[in-house]
């Protein structure tokens, strides 16, 4: 009870903490903006005495600063606006990054454009340093690039599991040049729980490789399956009866809202509805060696899957030991 409460608390904690640091923030812009003005209003009225080259300097410097500081002071408030809508977590996200990015190149052009008045200059230097750049900087261009995919097509959030090529994890920070996965599996687990490690790929990975993702928006599970071996002397409409029963139990009546919902999505689809009509499904198939081989197909959301195979197995064996003679297992050293 105490860890749920914490849990529950937590998130209020944060949302609560946040309108304050940007209030902090927007304070600290607005004082450093009008520093600048000050400043600039002391040099045009030639209190402060200089020569008239420092002069005309310390006024750009004073107007560039001043619009600088106007702008990162908006930007906390957009921000400052935007944490105060939980519902809109993932948007929010990605707003404030892009909110983020706008704001540092508007500033560059700002000091630029200030410092040097010859908007014709101005525009060559921005010309060759975005050529140099480009030669320079390809892979963290295309990662930037690829950032703005990630807006715009939105193939994976944050919390979504994923999998991009062999990385396989839960995302928890979508930077302008990198992703952050929190792995599952991996080299020294076999299930599909955190393995505690992060993974860090480059977003230009998106233009080369296939993407998975397993929490889809508008249908967030999956299928998975758990295989049982049984002798041929079994009832197996009995055990067929009995695995759905079990299974059925413990996933729960709503999911068959789901499968409803499952077959509106891909009515429209090539997929044919039939594959969907019976929820969850039981397979047989004939083993190599001496048993039947007899498959519960299910769809479960994919944070929850090792847990609930593991109840499923359980309760499935418990069940099926009760009626030993229906329910013959492989015997002998060739189970």
């Amino acid at each position: 009870m105490d860890i749920q409460k914490k849990q529950k608390t937590s998130p209020r904690k944060n949302a609560a903490v946040r309108p304050e640091v940007h209030h902090w923030f927007i304070g600290i812009y607005t004082a450093i903006a009008i520093a600048f003005l000050v400043v600039y209003i002391l040099t045009r009225a030639d209190i402060i005495p200089l020569q008239p080259n420092s002069h005309r300097l310390l006024m750009n410097i004073c107007l560039a600063g001043l619009a600088s500081a106007i702008v990162m002071a908006v930007s906390r408030f957009v921000e400052k606006a935007m944490s105060r809508k939980p519902q809109l977590k993932t948007a929010r996200y990605n707003v404030i990054r892009f909110i983020r990015l706008l704001s540092f190149l508007i500033i560059i052009f700002i000091i630029i454009s200030f410092i040097n008045q010859n908007w014709y200059a101005t525009a060559v230097s921005l010309g060759l340093i975005s050529l140099i750049l480009g030669f320079a900087l390809q892979t963290p261009i295309a990662s930037l690039i690829g950032w703005f995919y990630i807006i715009a097509r939105i193939p994976y959030r944050i919390g979504d599991r994923i999998q991009v090529g062999s990385f396989t994890g839960d995302v928890v920070e979508i930077h302008y040049l990198d992703t952050t996965l929190w792995e599952f599996g991996g080299n020294y687990i076999t299930n599909d729980m955190p393995s505690g490690r992060l993974i860090r790929f480059p977003n230009s990975l998106l233009f080369t490789m296939e993407v998975y993702n397993y929490s889809w928006k508008k249908f967030p599970y999956i299928w998975n399956e758990i295989p049982f071996h049984v002798a041929y002397e079994s009832d197996l409409p009995f055990i067929e009866q009995t695995i759905r029963k079990v299974t059925i139990e413990e996933l729960g009546t709503e999911m068959e809202a789901e499968v409803r919902r499952l077959r509106d999505l891909v009515s429209d689809t090539p997929v044919h509805e039939d594959q969907i009509k019976e929820y969850p499904f039981v397979q047989f198939r004939t083993n190599v060696n001496t048993w039947i081989e007899v498959l519960v197909i299910y769809l479960v959301e994919p944070r929850r899957s090792g847990a609930i195979r593991s109840r499923i197995i359980k309760r499935i064996v418990h069940e099926l030991l009760k009626e030993p003679g229906r329910a013959q297992f492989p015997k002998s050293n060739a189970r």
